[in-house]
């Protein structure tokens, strides 16, 4: 059976964003199936020894091995790249594995990385804990101190590293910004794009070198399967990323990438529709609590910037509650419809207890300097009916004593 590749590039860059998530990437094998086909395979043969010889040289184009490339993953980094307007994705098991791989790929004992203080647990373990231990330096600052991004660079700096919106602070950082200080010192941005998502907000087209996602998250959108997405120049992916990805196997599973790709048709529509329900939602909660953060409200301290990069707020409502743990317990155990869980971006709308859950590797002292408190709750809108979201979460706090 042959396969074929899929539209030319060229025309599927000149299709809309919501046709490319539909669209973009496919392959068709002669049986002409309308969806996408799920290939587990480990290996691929070849009709003559000339053949393998010719594409593990790269002189044949064609498959040889799933941990290096294979045609469901390939048309998942297809879509994907022409979505975030990159010329290269590749696609791994965990969002974690895009983080670290990112990172990793492109340094050595010596190098120095200035990162955002606020990001995901993990992230920030990797730069507190990881980097470190094979003699790579890493300072983190305020991401929203230009002067504190200058003022930590050095001659050995290689990498700027943040994620906008922040997790789970909704700390905005100016991408177009810090990515000039980046290329200025010879260094290269990484931008976890995760809450904004690729619907929202474009990183490489603001000066980024290279967006990464876990794909686990409003990719998939409905808490089926793990993943993670890179996305780069081919330049980038030619000299550092490819070799690791090829010799490390972060690869994706056909499977999950098949996923993700059912996925990726309905991502517009989701996200949107959880953007709806989270600005009713944050002027719902502004009217009985103080601390609600949401990037399309008045209150907002970084708004302006925030939707000069960003078409939409996005599908994240943070809030706090002032009796701290006991109460943000209270208000969750009290939850009817919301579920409680570690994940985001789901169509199921979610209630997390960052204190205790996503961010409890961080040091007390940490998790306060990033603005996380015991009383913080990060909400995750869904897209259930938007008054039975609202009304769950205004009762629950009712129990928890705020009215």
């Amino acid at each position: 059976m042959r396969y074929q590749k899929g539209t030319d590039r060229k025309v599927t860059s000149n299709w809309a964003p919501k046709t490319q998530m539909v669209r973009a990437g496919s392959m068709r094998s002669d049986f002409g199936e309308m969806g996408e086909a799920l290939f587990m395979t480990s290996a691929f043969t070849y009709p003559t020894a000339e053949e393998a010889e010719a594409r593990f040289d790269g002189r044949a184009e064609g498959f040889t091995y799933s941990r290096q490339t294979n045609p469901t993953v390939a048309m998942l980094e297809e879509r994907m790249a022409l979505l975030e307007g990159a010329e290269i994705g590749r696609a791994t098991g965990t969002g974690m594995a895009a983080m670290t791989a990112s990172l990793l790929c492109q340094l050595r004992a010596g190098d120095h990385v200035v990162a955002a203080r606020a990001l995901f647990g993990s992230c920030r373990w990797l730069m507190d804990e990881l980097l470190p231990r094979y003699g790579i330096e890493t300072t983190v600052v305020d991401a929203t101190d230009l002067n504190a991004w200058q003022a930590a660079t050095r001659d050995t700096t290689k990498v700027f590293f943040l994620e906008t919106p922040a997790n789970p602070t909704l700390e905005i950082a100016d991408i177009r910004a810090i990515a000039d200080m980046a290329k200025s010192a010879g260094a290269r941005m990484v931008v976890d794009n995760v809450f904004a998502t690729p619907v929202l907000q474009k990183p490489l087209a603001l000066g980024a070198d290279v967006v990464t996602y876990s794909t686990t998250k409003h990719i998939d959108g409905q808490g089926r399967c793990l993943g993670g997405m890179i996305l780069c120049s081919k330049e980038f992916d030619e000299e550092f990323l490819y070799p690791y990805y090829r010799h490390t196997g972060c690869a994706m599973s056909p499977f999950n990438a098949w996923v993700m790709l059912k996925g990726m048709e309905t991502l517009d529509l989701r996200v949107n529709a959880m953007c709806d329900n989270a600005e009713y939602l944050a002027e719902k909660l502004s009217d009985v609590l103080d601390s609600v953060r949401h990037p399309s409200l008045s209150s907002f301290a970084q708004r302006d910037l925030a939707l000069s990069q960003m078409t939409r707020g996005g599908t994240m409502v943070i809030f706090e509650l002032p009796g701290g743990r006991d109460q943000a317990f209270t208000f969750m155990n009290a939850l009817e419809m919301v579920d409680i869980s570690n994940n985001l971006g789901d169509s199921r709308s979610i209630a997390t207890h960052p204190w205790s859950t996503t961010h409890k590797a961080l040091a007390e002292e940490s998790r306060l300097e990033l603005g996380i408190t015991p009383g913080m709750i990060r909400f995750s809108v869904g897209l259930e009916d938007r008054e039975d979201i609202a009304n769950d979460v205004l009762q629950a706090l009712k129990t928890a004593g705020i009215s």
